[in-house]
């Protein structure tokens, strides 16, 4: 089932770029209603829309009807908080927000094997650790710059993701008293997401408990601007190599910068081998 909403959303996307005639710097959809090809529950679907609504990153919305499937559109900018994001100089990857629909989905599938907690490492505005709580899973936002974080905190009255204003790289995890986590690793690995991932699994590797239990979420592309790997997976191949995972499944799904693009990113969902 979550493959075919992931799928039914890439096409809803490419649906969408041929009749949207706007020019923001980013924009999104979500369906207004739970339906045969979104059959998510609506109080979820009513939590995501409110994500957004309050979300200062978006400025406009409005209702479309695309293809069979009653949507609102999000348009916003991203600018103010990309720009800060890479001055910090620690800093492995800026941000570039995964569609909210795109983060539902990519938890829905952590929960359907097994993950208890989601640590949403480089998380940005914390939008897949929000649907972690919507989804009942524990869940923590790890970011290092302070705006976003404070973006973050505005975000959390009706569900607590508890963001953490830290470098993912040196934080405690042993604090969070974890069981069977999975990380989602902001971004590509070609923009910083390696040396992200790498710090981080070097840290979870460190504690006995969990580098068997944790699984592992990369953002990877196919798209021909960025060099590929030579062990493939979208990029992520030879960190999983070296790190001793394995692939479960790679599910595509819409991200901002992929609006205009033919391929999606490549959730590549990994695990210990």
């Amino acid at each position: 089932m979550i493959d075919d909403i992931a799928k039914n959303l890439v096409e809803l996307k490419q649906e969408f770029v041929k009749i949207y005639d706007g020019n923001s710097q980013v924009q999104e959809l979500i369906p207004k209603c739970t339906s045969e090809l979104f059959p998510i529950e609506q109080s979820h679907l009513d939590l995501l829309h409110e994500f957004a609504t309050k979300n200062p990153i978006y400025y406009n919305s409005f209702e479309k009807k695309i293809g069979s499937i009653d949507c609102i559109v999000y348009e916003g900018d991203i600018n103010k908080y990309w720009l800060n994001s890479i001055q910090h100089g620690s800093s492995k990857a800026p941000f570039s927000p995964t569609w909210i629909m795109s983060g539902y989905i990519g938890v829905l599938f952590a929960k359907e094997l097994g993950y208890s907690e989601v640590i949403d490492i480089g998380s940005g505005d914390g939008r897949i650790a929000y649907c972690a709580k919507i989804l009942d899973l524990e869940s923590y936002s790890i970011e290092i710059d302070d705006m976003l974080v404070d973006l973050q905190n505005l975000l959390t009255s009706k569900l607590n993701f508890h963001p953490y204003c830290a470098d993912a790289i040196s934080f405690d995890y042993l604090s969070l008293n974890l069981t069977r986590p999975v990380f989602f690793i902001g971004g590509l690995a070609q923009m910083g997401g390696v040396f992200l991932a790498s710090g981080v699994l070097d840290k979870i590797n460190s504690i006995s408990n969990l580098k068997q239990n944790s699984g592992w979420v990369f953002a990877g592309t196919l798209s021909q601007k960025y060099p590929q790997d030579p062990k493939n997976e979208a990029g992520w191949g030879t960190l999983i190599e070296k790190n001793n995972l394995k692939s479960i499944q790679t599910i595509p799904l819409p991200a901002a910068w992929t609006i205009h693009e033919s391929d999606d990113v490549q959730y590549i969902f990994a695990e210990s081998n």
